[in-house]
């Protein structure tokens, strides 16, 4: 059995239709589930950015960047595990609550540094910003209520510094 771990990667694509899909393909063919996905505009309008979160083990993610680097429109494809770059994701948790447990739900979250997007009677709506570590540890802090919905962006990243992100 072969050691399965995390990537990171992020790709530099053009802004077409089906790219997404092609980019999509090569991942199911090598047996790579998809954890993360964003897609946005880049600096200009030509061209989008992915960022993919996978699990898979190190020979097959090789071989699976070498074919995404040879798709036509895929400027380039870089995987960032183990590189120290600036990772966030937003989360939005809506949690049952009664006006007794509000005040310890407000508590945990301004640990966080979350923010109350919406109150109602019953529930409250919180966005968690941050590593997927800290939206995880969050997650598991609000398990002791009901946790109605929760909505996850997928991790972003950029690289530090002038370096410029794959």
């Amino acid at each position: 059995m072969r050691n399965t771990t995390k990537h990171t990667i992020s790709l530099l694509v053009s802004n077409k239709p089906g790219v997404l899909t092609r980019v999509a393909l090569v991942f199911a063919r090598r047996g790579f589930n998809i954890d993360s996905l964003v897609v946005s505009q880049a600096q200009t309008p030509t061209f989008s950015r992915m960022n993919i979160e996978a699990s898979g083990d190190e020979r097959t993610l090789s071989l699976m960047l070498a074919q995404l680097n040879r798709l036509v429109d895929v400027i380039h494809a870089v995987d960032h595990a183990g590189e120290d770059v600036v990772q966030r994701e937003l989360a939005l948790f809506k949690i049952r609550c009664t006006p007794k447990s509000r005040t310890e739900i407000l508590q945990m979250a301004e640990t966080f540094r979350g923010q109350t997007v919406d109150i109602g009677d019953d529930t409250i709506t919180l966005q968690i910003t941050g590593k997927s570590a800290k939206v995880d540890a969050f997650h598991t802090m609000m398990r002791p209520f009901e946790i109605m919905e929760l909505v996850r962006t997928g991790k972003v990243l950029m690289s530090r510094g002038h370096e410029l992100t794959a």
